[in-house]
């Protein structure tokens, strides 16, 4: 039988912290930006150049977390038959974070034995994995370790079904995943469905991002000929699907492969060891993107896959994917009041070894369709199956993700599916601080701003004034881009730290950020915009013991013509945890000491982030 329960999973963890008060105007650099558009087929330039987003609100930045591994019970729920147990966490972004499968004891994904965040996702935090799900916009989804609500549903064949939902707050999508496990099935289905509530078109992103362990006969399967290289060059180039581009250590560099879809296939993809054993994945029509990702076997890569998984043993991971669109570069238009939905599965393939390692890629490929064809067949009855409980109300609440939807509702009075409920009780005092919105009012109830709800602009507009409604004001038309009346109403906020520091980020003045640091000089990450800003020395003054803040005293050090001490500073070591996918500032600062110094020591390893092979 098919049993659904509720356990603690005991990991060594990093604590993830809180959330930076700062809100983020503007959106982390994204580091697939693409030069070549013009090179490009037509809807694949529309799709790049469409619904990209401005800023992360309402979200604020995950940033507070650390690299202390502690014994930490987390949530998780788990589902399991005679063949497989898949282990969910509802804490952490409905993250599949391990599936087993019994016959023969062995973990189908890669499972990070330890939970520790880095920065690589929209909202900074983001940890490697097991199965994540990507929604809203290009990059790990601002829910990436964030909670969702789960709750038991009435499967279509008696069995139970994890279902789990959320609002994606940047593009108020509702997300819904639904885990089942027939009693008989060798397979995990996950029905994934977006539901737009709004009347309006609104961009819709989705990639499922499955990390597999590796080693040098890893060979990754799929149907295509082509795929588009992305290479961290900031180009897409359309290239032949070789025998050395499926295997995933004999690449040096950090690299994407976007495989071209073959006419007439069924979607899947499949990573498969020397014996043509391991993981599938495959699904119905809608999600047609598959995706290959490697760290590469230089330094960098290998550093990165020490950081995501401290303690790492052995070759680490790569990514296979599944996506709405060909490449994660593209948003899709989502039309009002629609819902899209589809059913992927997960589980162990078994191809013949020898065609699966075979030279010619034709008759590779083929070898994991002939041992997936039973379950591509199957796909479309499956999700007919599963269509028919898609709305089912749930009847046993086993987590309560975030109170926004439930605000949301009150404010829009949407419909939304029976299935997905938002109840009234979920809302904490965090979102209940904004109920008294929807009558002209918000109260000064906290001297920190939450993070703006900036669509809630025009009742914003309305409410009586006061100061923490001019800043809100001030956030909301910076981000529907109307720059100075968001000045003008910071000036009206008045003197207080918060007010003070969007004047300075927009503006660059350097006197609105002393005054907002004078105000706060407990908070870090304030102080750490206004030296990036400026390398002031007073506003080194009194500034706490953190690795951002040693890392802007190297920048100082060198800027001012004294490398022996940014050398110093570097040689005793700094542990920059929030060290940002795509950037590689130690490097690059012990190069430009060295170089200085005529010395030509090497980078130390742990130093080496470079995603272009250093």
């Amino acid at each position: 039988m098919t049993i659904l329960s509720a356990q603690d999973l005991v990991l060594p963890a990093a604590a993830l912290g809180g959330e930076n008060p700062l809100p983020p105007l503007r959106s982390h650099q994204e580091v697939h930006e693409v030069r070549n558009l013009a090179e490009l087929p037509p809807d694949l330039q529309a799709n790049i150049q469409y619904g990209g987003l401005r800023s992360t609100l309402p979200c604020l930045d995950q940033d507070g977390y650390d690299r202390t591994l502690v014994e930490t019970a987390l949530p998780s729920l788990v589902l399991e038959n005679d063949h497989l147990r898949a282990v969910v966490l509802p804490s952490l972004g409905g993250r599949l974070y391990s599936l087993v499968h019994k016959a023969t004891d062995t973990e189908l994904l890669y499972r990070n034995p330890v939970f520790q965040a880095a920065n690589l996702a929209l909202c900074n935090a983001w940890f490697a994995g097991g199965v994540e799900w990507n929604v809203g916009s290009t990059g790990h989804w601002t829910g990436t370790c964030s909670p969702m609500h789960a709750a038991r549903v009435e499967g279509p064949d008696g069995t139970p079904i994890l279902r789990l939902w959320e609002l994606e707050r940047t593009r108020n999508l509702i997300t819904q995943l639904d885990f089942w496990l027939p009693e008989d099935s060798e397979f995990l289905y996950v029905g994934v469905r977006l539901q737009n509530p709004a009347d309006h078109d609104v961009p819709a992103y989705w990639w499922s991002n499955i990390a597999v362990s590796q080693s040098p006969e890893t060979r990754v399967l799929v149907p295509a000929e082509q795929a588009w290289r992305y290479g961290y060059g900031a180009r897409l180039d359309l290239i032949d699907v070789t025998d050395e581009l499926t295997y995933p250590m004999r690449h040096e560099k950090a690299v994407d492969f976007f495989f071209e879809p073959l006419p007439g296939e069924r979607p899947w993809i499949a990573s498969v060891d020397a014996e043509g054993n391991g993981l599938a994945q495959a699904s119905t029509e809608r999600l047609q993107g598959r995706k290959l990702f490697v760290w590469g076997e230089a330094p960098g890569g290998r550093r990165w896959q020490e950081w995501l998984a401290p303690g790492l043993e052995g070759p680490g991971y790569a990514e296979i994917q599944a996506g709405l669109a060909r490449t994660q570069m593209e948003h899709l238009k989502l039309p009002g009041a629609t819902s899209w939905q589809w059913l992927e599965a997960y589980g162990r393939v078994s191809a013949d070894p020898v065609a699966a390692h075979a030279d010619d890629w034709q008759v590779a490929r083929a070898a994991g369709g002939t041992a997936l064809r039973p379950l591509l067949d199957g796909m479309p009855a499956r999700e007919a199956e599963w269509s028919t409980v898609v709305d089912a109300v749930p009847v046993e609440r086993l987590y309560v993700g975030s109170g926004w939807g439930a605000l949301e509702l009150a404010r829009t009075g949407w419909t939304v599916s029976a299935g997905t409920p938002f109840d009234p009780d979920t809302m904490t005092a965090r979102e209940r601080a904004w109920l008294p919105l929807l009558d002209g009012q918000l109260p000064v109830a906290d001297a920190v701003p939450d993070g703006t709800l900036v669509a809630w602009r025009e009742l914003l507009e309305k409410a009586a004034d006061n100061w923490l409604v001019w800043y809100h004001r001030g956030v909301a038309r910076y981000y529907a881009g109307d720059e100075a009346g968001a000045l003008e109403a910071w000036r009206a906020s008045g003197d207080n730290a918060w007010a003070l520091r969007n004047l300075g980020f927009v503006t660059g003045d350097l006197d609105a950020y002393r005054r907002a640091v004078e105000l706060r000089p407990d908070l870090v990450e304030l102080r750490v915009e206004a030296l990036t800003l400026s390398l002031d020395p007073a506003l080194f003054e009194g500034a706490p013991d953190d690795p951002r803040i040693q890392l802007l005293r190297v920048r100082a050090a060198l800027e001012s013509g004294d490398p022996q001490t940014a050398h110093e500073l570097l040689a005793a070591g700094i542990q920059l945890a929030t060290v940002r996918e795509g950037a590689n500032p130690l490097t690059d600062y012990w190069l430009a000491a060295e170089e200085a110094l005529g010395t030509g020591r090497p980078v130390p390893p742990e130093y080496q982030f470079g995603m272009s092979g250093t």
